[in-house]
């Protein structure tokens, strides 16, 4: 809480009382570590994000015009999932649905108007609550897998594969990652004690990945890393932290490998690995297998100007979308088809263009970037719209752009003076 009071810099749009800085801080902190606890409804996420939301607002939160683009790009997303629903409102399950969708775009803004005020500390507290969160939840999803907790595998995994405190462990696998890029990134860049805490942290959280048995999020770990390196190698301001950097990586690889053979050394694990890791799976093929289905529904929406509605996709098909851009068309036609690719690639564009803006919360926008983007590409293979850590990083991405454009123009304007 005394870190919570003190640390970042402060702008002028956060002119508060140090026991309200502090108090938005701390929840912030909470916000990112109640993340991880999500296999019950409503989860502790809803119920803090909510407190959290009242509380800002209450002690000054403010909507700056840099974020009216992405507020009008998910009402109109809502409104297209709102009008294809119309015929299914007798289906608890869609009302639910379509709820669920105005409250994660709600999050979206609450975390965009968040990150653009008092960014470097309410960054740095937000990785600090998803990594500890992302702790519990590796260390419960490794303890399932492993069967140390005594009657926990029903609760910790499903199907063999490692789930902790998420119902699904596709889902678990890809909120793990970005907070282990907050780790690897203290692992190449800081200070000894701290990168070696780091070090077991990165560890606990890619072990949990790997017991996840999710190809996509084996990918995104390896993929996102790599990005993430990458660029903290071109924007580095020495030669010194750009070796660091490269090191560190090359060892992080090695010990990752081994860590791998030696789970490796356990049958049933070696042979889910295989399976898991085989792109031969039944469901991806054939005419009604996932890339089927892709083919078969764009040919669908290009049809329907209003959608199917949501939820609907399996009853033409034998499963889900498993793909959240033409979910969009399907479930919101035309308008929300349209919407949802032009939000997310809006994001993506905007920033790429802010990778090189020199701002004291540079470290952490590369990361949000680099696991972004992982979930942008996820998103062509899997269902990920209504992924609470997807729209979290969603709304942190346009707060940390909307940030540095102000940052950018105060800079230019204290240069002339």
């Amino acid at each position: 809480m005394a870190y919570a009071a003190t640390a970042g810099d402060m702008n002028a749009a956060v002119r508060a009382a140090p026991g309200v800085l502090a108090l938005q801080r701390a929840l912030v902190w909470l916000v990112g570590a109640s993340g991880a606890i999500v296999f019950i409804e409503p989860s502790p996420y809803e119920i803090v994000t909510l407190l959290a939301t009242v509380t800002f607002f209450a002690t000054g939160l403010r909507l700056r015009l840099a974020l009216m683009p992405l507020v009008l790009m998910l009402v109109l997303l809502n409104v297209g999932y709102t009008i294809s629903a119309i015929p299914l409102y007798e289906q608890p399950e869609v009302v639910s649905w379509i709820a669920t969708s105005w409250y994660m775009a709600v999050t979206v803004v609450f975390f965009a108007m968040v990150t653009s005020e008092d960014t470097t500390a309410r960054l740095d507290m937000l990785r600090r609550g998803l990594v500890v969160g992302a702790m519990v939840a590796s260390l419960a999803a490794v303890a399932g897998y492993f069967h140390l907790v005594p009657g926990g595998d029903d609760l910790l995994t499903l199907y063999g594969r490692a789930r902790g405190t998420f119902k699904d462990p596709n889902v678990l696998g890809a909120f793990l990652i970005l907070p282990a890029l907050f780790a690897l990134q203290s692992v190449v860049s800081d200070k000894l004690g701290k990168a070696l805490r780091n070090v077991v942290a990165f560890g606990i959280m890619s072990l949990a990945i790997l017991l996840a048995f999710s190809r996509a999020a084996w990918g995104g770990l390896v993929l996102t890393s790599v990005c993430m390196l990458a660029l903290m190698v071109l924007t580095s301001r020495t030669n010194t932290q750009r070796s660091r950097i490269i090191i560190m990586a090359i060892v992080a690889a090695v010990l990752g490998l081994a860590l791998i053979a030696v789970l490796m050394s356990f049958d049933s694990t070696a042979e889910m690995f295989k399976q898991r890791a085989s792109f031969d799976q039944s469901y991806d093929e054939g005419r009604f297998g996932r890339f089927g289905r892709h083919i078969l529904g764009a040919e669908m929406a290009l049809d329907l100007p209003f959608g199917i509605g949501p939820l609907q996709f399996h009853r033409f098909f034998p499963e889900d979308t498993h793909n959240s851009y033409l979910n969009a068309f399907m479930s919101g036609g035309w308008i929300s088809g349209v919407c949802y690719p032009a939000l997310v690639f809006t994001t993506v564009i905007t920033g790429i263009r802010h990778i090189f803006v020199r701002v004291p919360w540079q470290r952490a926008y590369l990361a949000v970037f680099s696991a972004f983007i992982g979930t942008v590409g996820e998103s062509f293979v899997i269902d990920t719209d209504h992924w609470r850590h997807f729209w979290m990083m969603l709304g942190a991405m346009w707060g940390m752009i909307a940030a540095a454009q102000a940052y950018r123009k105060t800079s230019d304007e204290a240069s002339s003076a």
